[in-house]
């Protein structure tokens, strides 16, 4: 069988990409050829075919622009329709428009695998024009696979194609923290409860939520907020009304090398996005790989608290509620122990990268 990983971008940028690089690393390693078809995210002009190994191939295709935070990237369909009959299964990850029109135009006849990461949830004008094309892929797709359970039973698009729905978590590789840059971190924060939270600076991530919630906890709890975006002026300023300059920092970017560091150093990680737009979470997962448990928000729909298992990795509290963050986040970071085995032995039984692939596989009935 040769398999297609169909959608988003090269280089990786987000967990959608994640996902199918991991799938196509993972399952041409096993001798399977497997190729991804991406667009690119970098520029360049030119369509590239970049070797993974003997089975499997990342294909690039060039982006003209981008529209309502699609790709607009042509050179895709063409690439398809000359290709497709190469292929016996496509796995098209949505969303994706482009991938999916590309799908659609490309005259393929073979299985089709969907892979429900989200809905499509911030460009509801364009969904107007798309749902057509996006109603097409639910029928066309012999399964359904979404990232939690949860999700895929609560997602309005997908009411009416139950019967072919399932979930694979997302599976990653464990991080592994350095103990010197992990010893240097607990030495910049000596004496203080060290709490994390990575990710854009963006109205979901609820980090305002989060700096309120800092306020109402003892002297010796101190926030780190890794990441970028456009809320980081308003969010110096609420530090600084809140009287929290020395206990809230905001590191800027904090790129993949330095990030397992951070994870080992602090005493809990809190996930407070407000918005279903967080369908997973992958940064839970990656603080669990670490041993350390999780704060995160019961976002209605979402599969957030379903990842982080209230009670066992760590405690889900009301998004947009830094009464309950503040308790919470006290509780699990004075019994982090506990929690962080729980969230270590939830990650092992749950999130690893091979059962990512073995799942998989059993979904596209190859055994």
């Amino acid at each position: 069988m040769k398999i297609l990983q169909l959608g988003k971008f090269y280089p990786i940028r987000g967990g959608v990409e994640k996902v199918e690089e991991t799938l196509t690393e993972g399952l041409s390693a096993r001798g399977l050829d497997c190729d991804m078809l991406c667009a690119s995210a970098d520029g360049v002009r030119e369509t590239r075919i970049l070797p993974l190994n003997a089975h499997g191939r990342i294909i690039v295709v060039p982006t003209w622009f981008k529209a309502a935070g699609t790709t607009i990237a042509p050179k895709m369909i063409g690439w398809l329709r000359k290709h497709a009959t190469e292929y016996d299964l496509i796995h098209v990850h949505h969303p994706d428009p482009m991938a999916a029109l590309a799908l659609r135009l490309s005259g393929f006849r073979g299985r089709v695998i969907l892979h429900w990461h989200s809905d499509i949830l911030s460009q509801r004008f364009f969904l107007f024009f798309y749902k057509p094309l996006q109603n097409w892929l639910i029928r066309r797709a012999e399964k359904i696979v979404g990232t939690t359970p949860v999700y895929v039973r609560e997602s309005p698009h997908l009411a009416h194609a139950q019967d072919k729905c399932t979930y694979v978590p997302i599976g990653i590789e464990p991080l592994q923290p350095d103990p010197e840059k992990v010893a240097d971190i607990r030495r910049r924060f000596a004496g203080s409860k060290l709490i994390l939270s990575i990710g854009r600076l963006v109205p979901y991530k609820g980090f305002p939520h989060l700096i309120e919630a800092m306020a109402l906890l003892p002297a010796e709890y101190r926030l780190v907020i890794g990441g970028t975006g456009p809320l980081q002026q308003a969010l110096e300023t609420l530090i600084r009304e809140k009287s929290l300059l020395d206990r809230v920092t905001l590191t800027g970017y904090v790129d993949d090398a330095a990030l397992p560091a951070w994870f080992g150093a602090c005493d809990c990680f809190v996930l407070t996005s407000t918005m279903k737009t967080e369908a997973f979470g992958i940064v839970q997962i990656e603080a669990m790989s670490c041993h350390k448990p999780v704060v995160a928000t019961r976002i209605p729909g979402s599969g957030v608290a379903w990842v982080n298992e209230d009670g066992v990795s760590g405690r889900n509290v009301t998004p947009g509620k830094p009464e309950e963050y503040a308790l919470a986040i006290r509780e699990v970071a004075e019994n982090a122990g506990k929690y962080g085995e729980s969230a270590y032995l939830r990650f092992l039984n749950c999130f690893t990268r091979e059962q990512m692939i073995n799942n998989i596989l059993q979904v596209y009935e190859i055994h």
